[in-house]
């Protein structure tokens, strides 16, 4: 036993000395634990994001305050669930939550989130209005826009009405995933609303007839742009950014109809056990350097005024004054609302 415990406590001072401090996987070991100023585990998707929580966020503002930050990694879905599933419980298992505006919504119409005490977050005085909530906080958004490959539409498109065209035909390429945003802009090209998505159904099943391509992900998309096969498109203008580095030979146009907002944002369960230690994070989050550090390594604009974003990336991630005042926020309550019913449209009528 004395030898088994000896080898236990050998491992731990070799892992304290290799580890990256204070940032650890859900669950491990860390030397911070001990001294610490807190633990604070943020649910958030893996991959590219959750690395750059990390390089961004965590590892430089977070750590010499001597906090420990831990990813909880995974798929809104399946997070959303779990904030649903540990609501009874005095002490949930996460601090923060990365979601959508739209399931910050969701979440916080199920009850389920703290408010945000912005007292205790001094750097949300530079916030943009449309990323203050009181229930979450927007953290970077990208806008909803028009590409085109001017070889194969040489007539610049202005609109949403220009984009969502039944002359383009096959030359139009639209996204399955993104069957509400694509709905939004065809109800915003024909006389609709936030609030009103049907005017924009007549339009959307005359370029289905007129032969429009149906790609399931924006990832299937790029490759439709890359090849060619698709000449115009709505998507993301963070998106567009990253497929014009990759090659896509791609413009960009902010619609005159106006630019649905994407937000990603956090929000704090209401059973977390560091809530303290969130409302810290937050606050490190807002940092004008790791927003501009967000912009630089990843296309999207962030949601602080005080970032000094260099002129050549914000010429390629941004909105100019005019279109910044053409940024819409969705209406999430009508979302949340309808989706069920704007799915089933979705595919039994304009995919069937």
């Amino acid at each position: 036993m004395e030898k088994h415990c000896s080898d236990i406590t050998r491992r731990r001072l070799m892992k304290a000395a290799g580890a990256l401090a204070g940032v650890t996987a859900v669950g491990g070991w860390s030397p911070a634990r001990a001294q610490a100023a807190g633990r604070v585990v943020i649910g958030t998707w893996g991959g590219d994001y959750s690395k750059l929580l990390s390089k961004n966020i965590d590892t430089p503002l977070m750590v010499p305050k001597k906090y420990e930050v831990v990813h909880d990694i995974g798929g809104d879905p399946e997070r959303r669930a779990k904030m649903r599933a540990e609501a009874r419980l005095p002490r949930g298992t996460s601090d923060l939550q990365g979601l959508s505006a739209a399931q910050m919504y969701e979440m916080n119409d199920a009850g389920v989130c703290l408010p945000v005490d912005y007292a205790k977050i001094p750097n949300a005085q530079y916030l943009l209005p449309q990323m203050r909530y009181p229930y979450g906080i927007g953290h970077i958004y990208s806008g909803k826009v028009i590409l085109y490959n001017p070889k194969l539409i040489t007539t610049p498109p202005t609109s949403f009405a220009d984009a969502l065209d039944a002359r383009h035909g096959a030359k139009l390429g639209i996204i399955d995933i993104q069957y509400q945003f694509t709905m939004m802009a065809a109800a915003l090209a024909s006389g609709g609303s936030m609030t009103n998505y049907e005017p924009g159904k007549e339009r959307l099943m005359a370029c289905r007839k007129a032969g429009a391509k149906i790609l399931p992900t924006n990832e299937a998309m790029a490759q439709a742009l890359q090849n060619e096969e698709v000449g115009i498109c709505i998507m993301w203008k963070a998106r567009a950014v990253q497929w014009q580095k990759a090659g896509a030979k791609v413009e960009t146009v902010a619609p005159k109809e106006g630019i649905p907002l994407y937000i990603s944002g956090f929000v704090i369960p209401k059973n977390a056990p560091n809530k303290e230690g969130a409302h810290v994070w937050l606050n490190e989050m807002l940092q004008p350097s790791a927003q501009e550090a967000f912009a630089e390594d990843m296309g999207y604009n962030g949601s602080v005024t005080n970032a000094k974003i260099p002129a050549e990336i914000e010429k390629r991630i941004g909105f100019s004054a005019d279109e910044r005042k053409r940024l819409i926020d969705l209406d999430y309550g009508y979302l949340a609302k309808n989706d069920a019913a704007f799915k089933e449209w979705w595919d039994k009528t304009f995919k069937g």
